[in-house]
């Protein structure tokens, strides 16, 4: 309900129903469960007279609870799928309010595997962006202005593309912009549902991009990634994923800039593993690991940067467990580039490890390993720090558009 008085009514389409309707029935059966749970382990750790007899009964009344919201959220979907032609407005196949899209990404950021295996209509397809548009690679619109150097911005967690473009002190700043003027790039921005594993977007980014390749109006020169945050994860990931299937698009493929990305993990994501296994570890607490665990698998693949299949598969991914992930290095051929933050004014053995960008640690955004094979080997003079800054301001910054603007400029 809160997302429905948040959104309401400048930023709700009337076909958004359907999936506020499932969204409150997962919610019911998730509460219920949790209660249930400590309601038997209650009655199982203190030996109440007559516990075996009030927990039958109270299992009784609980799956009629779930049975019931099954069959109300089941009958609701039902309904709202027959009139989702009726729902349906002139005013729905118009772009999203800056606000909305900023919600349905968080909230695909935080849940987004679950809506894609529920089939929620707020599950958010991957699409490439141009000029504010979805590219129809069947019916592309007219772009004139297109030139053979595609830049290709790819957002982080949370997030979508609408937010590389900032605002502050009336001021607005796009990295894509800034490229495009001083270099000659046509910006093109990635949208997808960062929920899911990194690897699966990884997969997915690289298949988008061969369809670029084919069908760009014209012949492309040269191609360059630009990535926050996890975008940076998802573009190893199509690199690595194109070059096993042997794909056209990296032959195009000339540098990536990444933008503090958690290339060996994140803390906080850290954290929450940690908080898996502290409310797992009594009978009380238990059931309350249904909260916590409800982040989805983009999240938890930045407990170590995952980039892979491999990486998660056949695992549980809420299971505390070391970093065994499969080395993948910097692609070949391929000019690389980094860009960490730090809010300190100055470089210091505990600023490295303790403050970082505010979520991303230094040594995870310039590559640094202490197992050799994990290493990134960023060139000396690849690597760049923003200090005073903290991770989304690296989206704002000037000076990190002009380092981005001196590395990629041709030779004199």
């Amino acid at each position: 309900m809160k997302l429905v008085i948040f959104l309401w009514p400048r930023h709700v389409r009337k076909s958004d129903i359907k999936g506020i309707a499932q969204l409150a029935t997962q919610a019911t059966t998730s509460v219920t469960r949790i209660v249930e749970g400590v309601h038997h382990s209650v009655l199982n750790t203190k030996g109440i007279p007559g516990g075996k007899v009030i927990r039958n009964i109270s299992s009784i009344i609980y799956k009629s609870v779930h049975a019931a919201t099954f069959v109300v959220g089941t009958g609701v979907d039902a309904a709202l799928t027959k009139l989702q032609p009726l729902l349906e407005s002139a005013a729905d196949a118009e772009p999203g309010t800056r606000r909305r899209e900023a919600v349905l990404s968080a909230l695909n950021g935080v849940m987004g595997d679950r809506l894609v295996a529920t089939n929620n209509p707020f599950a958010t397809p991957m699409t490439l962006r141009y000029q504010g548009n979805t590219l129809n690679w069947n019916d592309l619109p007219a772009m004139p202005a297109a030139t053979g150097k595609v830049l290709l911005l790819v957002h982080g967690l949370c997030m979508n593309d609408l937010q590389w473009r900032t605002e502050q002190a009336e001021a607005v700043h796009d990295h894509g912009k800034a490229l495009a003027s001083a270099l000659g790039y046509t910006p093109v921005y990635l949208r997808y549902n960062s929920g899911l594993h990194t690897s699966i977007n990884g997969r997915e980014l690289s298949a988008q991009l061969e369809q670029l390749v084919e069908h760009w109006p014209v012949q492309i020169e040269e191609l360059t990634i630009v990535a926050h945050s996890m975008g940076g994860l998802v573009s190893r990931s199509a690199v690595h994923y194109a070059a096993q299937e042997d794909l056209r698009w990296p032959r195009h493929l000339k540098s990536i800039v990444f933008l503090g990305t958690p290339h060996h993990g994140a803390p906080l994501e850290q954290a929450g593993n940690w908080l898996d296994v502290i409310i797992g570890s009594t009978p009380y607490s238990a059931p309350f690991t249904r909260l916590v665990q409800l982040r989805s698998a983009g999240i938890t693949d930045l407990r170590h940067g995952h980039v892979l299949d491999e990486d998660w598969q056949d695992h549980d991914r809420f299971e505390r467990k070391p970093d065994n992930r499969e080395a993948v290095p910097l692609p070949a051929d391929v000019a690389c580039y980094t860009v960490a933050a730090t809010t300190a004014s100055k470089r210091s053995l505990l600023a490295d490890r303790l403050i970082g960008d505010g979520l991303v640690p230094l040594r995870s955004a310039l590559g640094q390993h202490k197992n050799a094979k994990q290493y990134l080997a960023f060139e000396k003079d690849s690597q760049w720090i923003a200090y005073q800054t903290n991770h989304m301001e690296l989206l704002s910054s000037h000076a990190v558009s002009g380092q981005m603007i001196e590395w990629l400029s041709p030779p004199a």
